[in-house]
């Protein structure tokens, strides 16, 4: 009996994964309601350090919380008085997206994208690093990783690196950057933090609601 009840309070203490298949209410197309956003979902296809479609992204949708998604219209809008706009690579992450990421970081045979995304590390490496985990602010519904684009174009700012790559490089604030691609992130950090998101220290794309409206549950549903 005590371990019958030591095991629930266990399992009250940990956070909830909502596993409904259907978009909750409080999450929005990001596109639908923030003009002019480009949206690249990396692993909806094969453009991503799998070299492949990653399970649960059913179509290429931009969703997040409600009020991430406001948060970001208002970066749009400020951003478009000097031509510039929004691109996503990463918004919401199904569970079961993370799930297949540590699979595929276990797998020490697939190592087709290492020249391209982990150069300098080996695939071992990535997780005890904390470039993938067991779970992801992602799947909470206001995280998302993103980058600067030049209006009407839709060109990249030049960050240093690209996407995903996982790298010292690829941390904010690392020195060894170009002053073009320094300023550039300062640039983006600067007008997303001004909006109300957190910055991750290891990536520069990388950045969370403060005030997320779901900061307990780690949702499952499909991008669709």
């Amino acid at each position: 009996m005590k371990n019958c009840a030591t095991a629930i309070v266990f399992a009250l203490l940990l956070p909830a994964i909502a596993s409904a298949e259907e978009v909750p209410e409080g999450f929005a197309d990001v596109s639908t309601v923030v003009p002019g956003l480009v949206v690249d979902m990396r692993y909806f296809g094969s453009d991503n350090f799998t070299g492949a479609p990653v399970e649960g992204y059913e179509s290429p949708v931009c969703l997040l919380s409600r009020p991430a998604t406001e948060a970001l219209a208002r970066i749009q809008a400020e951003l478009a008085g000097f031509a510039l706009g929004l691109k996503v690579f990463d918004c919401y992450r199904p569970a079961r997206a993370v799930a297949e990421f540590v699979r595929w970081s276990k797998d020490e045979d697939d190592l087709k994208m290492k020249a391209q995304y982990y150069p300098t590390l080996e695939k071992g490496e990535l997780f005890p690093q904390g470039y993938i985990a067991e779970r992801s602010g992602h799947s909470r519904g206001s995280t998302v990783d993103l980058t600067l684009v030049y209006l009407p174009f839709q060109s990249e700012l030049p960050m240093g690196t690209g996407y995903d790559f996982f790298s010292e490089r690829s941390w904010p604030d690392n020195p060894d950057q170009p002053s073009q691609a320094r300023a550039n992130r300062l640039l983006l950090q600067s007008v997303m933090v001004r909006h109300g998101f957190k910055p991750y220290e290891y990536e520069w794309w990388h950045f969370t609601l403060a005030d997320e409206p779901y900061p307990e549950t780690y949702f499952d549903f499909p991008v669709r």
